[in-house]
């Protein structure tokens, strides 16, 4: 999967674990077990997993 977005301003409010992968250049395992660690703060709606723009920024930061 291509990293669509170009710049932060690009970026969602939210992000899905497919569009976090490629940000990150990372795979399906390693981005859930950011999350799951939480290293990665995120979000359950229902089954769905989201990861709010300013925790993938905090994230980067570290």
């Amino acid at each position: 999967m291509e990293n669509k977005y170009c710049n932060l301003q690009d970026l969602p409010m939210t992000l899905r674990v497919e569009e976090l992968m490629p940000i990150l250049g990372v795979g399906r395992n390693t981005a859930y077990e950011l999350i799951r660690s939480g290293q990665i703060r995120s979000i359950r709606i229902g089954r769905q997993i989201r990861i709010p723009r300013d925790a993938l920024l905090e994230f980067l930061q570290k």
